[in-house]
């Protein structure tokens, strides 16, 4: 896929959470659930790889938190998450990985990365593990959408062998 094609898509992704983060999410004391977040980041881990991954979710939180529809807590949760994922999928090209990624980069290692940011940033004492249940539960959900939209994708015999053709990864998942 040419780089042309990879930012355009990236950018419809980009725009397509930020327009439903208006819409979905779920406010959970300091932060915001956002389901749709960890279903990009699936997506884009699988399509694009860890570069293009990591940006569509900075991106993403910067866009959410200037509309004030996000918290700071978006950046360490959403960027590890994405991180994780499209790395394990890039090591074992297996959707299972991406799914595994996502949620233990977002859901736990995220979750421990937003602690530091609710005492010092925000001078609020919080328990250690007070972001984990809330984190995991949400991007659990957005990886299990993240990942059966990937396979009704490439089910599609048209819009599967556009994505087959030009992945990054160029192979049947």
């Amino acid at each position: 896929m040419s780089k042309t094609r990879k930012l355009t898509l990236t950018s419809i992704i980009i725009a397509i959470t930020t327009l439903t983060s208006n819409i979905v999410f779920i406010p959970v004391g300091f932060a915001k659930i956002f389901p749709v977040q960890h279903m990009a980041n699936v997506l884009t881990a699988v399509l694009l790889g860890p570069v293009y991954s990591v940006a569509q979710s900075f991106i993403v939180s910067l866009l959410r938190n200037m509309n004030g529809t996000g918290s700071i807590f978006a950046f360490p949760g959403s960027m590890i998450g994405a991180f994780l994922a499209s790395f394990l999928f890039f090591k074992t090209k297996k959707l299972i990985w991406a799914f595994i990624g996502e949620v233990t980069g977002t859901g736990i290692l995220g979750a421990l990365a937003a602690y530091p940011i609710a005492t010092l940033l925000l001078g609020n004492k919080v328990a250690l593990f007070g972001f984990v249940p809330s984190f995991i539960i949400s991007s659990l959900g957005g990886a299990i959408i993240g990942i059966v939209f990937i396979k009704i994708l490439f089910k599609n015999k048209i819009i599967g062998g556009i994505i087959y053709e030009n992945s990054s990864y160029n192979r049947r998942l």
